[in-house]
């Protein structure tokens, strides 16, 4: 994982980040209404608590979003790192398929689920291949990264992308069949640890 990069490492590698621009939401153009996406636990833009990270439980966040637009079959997340030194944001988590009034995610609720459930919700893949929520780890010294959760209210006329779907498979569902899109945007890093050393020996340049 990212967190096993040392901190002299991460720090040379600042400069190497996807890119905003990569994200889900840019990629699906602005030709939709906005919906309010937030969460109780942290603020937009705005560092997210450890817990939800690998150096804690490591559990999904709870979101809140507002009443998706007239004709909304169902609500699609798209959780990625638009920060990581990677060519592509790493996707930290997908779920396909809620329920067009849910209006809420609780903690936790992204997690592994096989083959989804009968009303045709599912968790899918993230950048490791697994189901469920990735938990951000960040390299030590690489700065802020942004976890952007970018939710987006579906029409009708989307394919149905089968059981634990990727990244690719979601997006070319829903190209041309979003209504409505929310954005929050999360950060978290991982400074880079003070040397310790004997008392009154200066660290080496």
């Amino acid at each position: 994982m990212l967190e096993h990069i040392p901190a002299w490492l991460g720090h040379a590698m600042s400069g190497l980040r996807a890119g905003a621009e990569k994200l889900a939401i840019v990629q699906l153009g602005n030709r939709f209404e906005t919906l309010d996406l937030t969460s109780p636990a942290f603020a937009h833009e705005s560092r997210m608590p450890p817990r939800f990270t690998a150096d804690g439980e490591g559990v999904s966040p709870p979101l809140v979003w507002s009443e998706p637009p007239a004709g909304t079959t169902h609500m699609v997340l798209i959780v990625e790192d638009a920060d990581a030194p990677t060519p592509q944001p790493l996707v930290h988590a997908i779920v396909w398929g809620l329920e067009a009034d849910a209006g809420r995610l609780a903690e936790g609720a992204i997690a592994a689920d096989g083959e989804g459930d009968a009303a045709g919700r599912d968790v899918g893949r993230n950048s490791y291949l697994r189901e469920g929520w990735l938990p951000p780890d960040p390299p030590s010294g690489h700065g802020d990264h942004r976890y952007a959760f970018q939710m987006f209210a579906v029409g009708a006329g989307a394919e149905n992308v089968g059981a634990t779907p990727g990244r690719s498979a979601v997006i070319d569902a829903i190209t041309g069949h979003v209504l409505a899109a929310g954005l929050l945007i999360g950060t978290y890093s991982r400074e880079a640890e003070a040397p310790v050393g004997p008392v009154g020996l200066g660290a080496p340049a």
